[in-house]
């Protein structure tokens, strides 16, 4: 972990008095500068209680092969969240049941820029949240998103 990654989960912890420390959900997101939907993707976790740090990143392709997140589902920007890479416009539901379950995964992904999605604008299109295993095995559809 780089030193502003380490301060910026540092910065996410807060004191309560009924447990001592209780971590608030962070995000590191990772962008190119130039990307407004990846803005907006992170602005949509903020406003819903997760702390988001944004990196702008002048080597995307570094990130991802870091954190080994398959070519067949990259997209416009990568996060990180709690151990796992969260690749693309990633649902928030999809990421709470993330959380909930903790299943054996390295992260999620949605390939692509798919209209509707979270940061897209435009109709909503259908769309699916991939799983990718940790132990390398085969990608699975983890959520599938269908406007009404």
């Amino acid at each position: 972990m780089r030193r502003r990654e380490f301060l910026a989960v540092a910065a996410t912890v807060a004191l309560t008095p009924a447990t001592g420390f209780a971590a608030v959900p962070w995000v590191i997101l990772h962008k190119d500068p130039n990307c407004g939907c990846c803005s907006s993707w992170g602005d949509a976790f903020s406003k819903v209680g997760f702390s988001v740090h944004t990196v702008e990143e002048p080597d995307m392709d570094q990130v991802k092969q870091r954190l080994k997140v398959p070519p067949s589902v990259q997209a416009c920007h990568t996060a990180e969240l709690d151990g796992y890479f969260l690749e693309g416009h990633v649902p928030i539901a999809a990421v709470r049941t993330l959380l909930d379950e903790r299943p054996p995964l390295a992260g999620l992904a949605v390939a692509g820029m798919p209209l509707g999605s979270l940061g897209m604008g435009g109709s909503p299109e259908p769309y699916d949240v991939m799983a990718i295993p940790r132990d390398g095995g085969d990608m699975y559809v983890y959520l599938s998103f269908k406007p009404n």
